[in-house]
């Protein structure tokens, strides 16, 4: 694997080693299972959370004082999950989305909350979590959510259903969205956190996949279940001011993901083409695989600078929700070019499961649908100019 054109971006000590380990731990321990994970279509690789789970890696981004990593800067956060990624798109995402959990939690929680939430995440019995928005009639349109939360003595109640939830059913802990002023639209929407036991929570059974089935997705059903007050986080109607601010983090992210996903179907390409000889010389040679190389190349540079500005920009405080959109929107549809590039540069091989790159494009294909479509994406872009 190939490293992290860094050298116009000093890194400090602290950074260089945690992208090292994430590199080390992609190549050595994740690379060598992606494709039984694949094979295993519904079956949570616990044995790579735990070993994650130990060196640190599942709680890298979490603030210090919780007992995590204290990488909170989001340019750190896109380092790691290219790395995590070039391994395996699929497991890089899930050994990383208890950082999606926490997102929401440092932005509307109370100190007692994050402390609550969170300090059990950072060690290596952490569990895993997950972040419960989407439901059968509400996809891109987050505002349009009809799970409520009707108070009681209390609390909440909830009643409705989600769908497409990751890490639901093997998740420990969740931050869930729900409506408590059903006549409004964003303005209604409030977020909770509950445990996975919770009385009235039940789960369907794991959704079949495309791709990235490293990651196991149900549907969650909540039927009259009680959520203490306490565990509101923020004010009512705050929940989706919170989500919006957390997608331009995990847009951010994600980008550097699929820029992870492309630049490994680039370089087993590449190095496949170097050896590959058809009409004596190594297809390398031939314009035509030279030239689509070249391409995704340039792509995948374009996807890591946009995601790198996106999160300096996240860093400096600034406005990040247009740059977001685009490394997003870039990455996702450089990942969805690269790995079909990759399968046609090897050709029937690539067709074939005894090779990863077949693999590769269909994980990359969900990159351009979860946290907002690539029309979203584009509709973001369109309403900035």
């Amino acid at each position: 694997m190939s490293e992290l054109p860094t050298e116009l971006v000093p890194l400090t000590p602290e950074q260089h080693a945690v992208v090292e380990l994430a590199r080390t731990f992609a190549a050595e321990e994740i690379r060598p299972r992606a494709r039984a994970v694949d094979e295993a279509d519904i079956e949570t690789p616990w044995d790579l959370w735990r070993k994650a789970a130990k060196v640190g890696i599942t709680g890298f981004m979490l603030p210090e004082e919780f007992g995590g990593g204290g990488f909170t800067d989001v340019f750190t956060q896109v380092l790691v999950q290219e790395e995590l990624c070039v391994g395996d798109l699929g497991i890089g995402n899930l050994l990383c989305s208890n950082g999606f959990f926490a997102d929401p939690v440092l932005a509307l929680g109370t100190e007692e909350q994050q402390r609550t939430w969170l300090t059990p995440l950072a060690g290596p019995d952490t569990p895993m979590t997950s972040l419960a928005t989407t439901e059968p009639g509400a996809g891109s349109d987050a505002a349009s959510i009809s799970t409520t939360a009707r108070r009681t003595e209390g609390g909440y109640l909830l009643n409705g259903q989600k769908a497409w939830i990751s890490n639901a059913g093997e998740a420990d802990r969740y931050v869930v969205f729900a409506k408590t002023d059903p006549t409004q639209r964003s303005r209604g929407v409030s977020a909770f956190l509950l445990h996975k036991d919770t009385e009235g929570v039940t789960f369907g059974e794991p959704m079949r996949k495309m791709g990235q089935r490293a990651i196991v997705c149900r549907e969650i059903f909540f039927s009259d279940a009680f959520v203490p007050e306490e565990n509101r986080l923020g004010d009512e109607g705050q929940g989706f001011v919170g989500l919006m601010r957390t997608f331009d983090i995990s847009r951010a992210v994600l980008g550097a993901a699929a820029t992870g996903v492309a630049r490994a179907a680039y370089e087993y390409a590449r190095d496949y083409a170097r050896t590959r000889e058809q009409f004596g010389k190594p297809i390398i040679e031939h314009q035509a695989v030279a030239f689509r190389l070249a391409d995704m190349r340039t792509r995948i540079e374009q996807s890591r600078l946009m995601t790198w500005r996106a999160a300096r920009r996240l860093d400096a405080g600034l406005s990040a929700t247009t740059e977001a959109a685009m490394a997003k929107l870039t990455a996702s549809e450089t990942a969805a070019y690269c790995t079909w590039a990759a399968v046609q540069t090897l050709g029937g091989w690539g067709y074939s499961r005894e090779f990863p790159v077949e693999q590769w494009m269909r994980d990359a294909k969900l990159e351009e649908i979860e946290e907002g479509t690539s029309d979203i994406m584009r509709l973001i872009i369109a309403r900035s100019l």
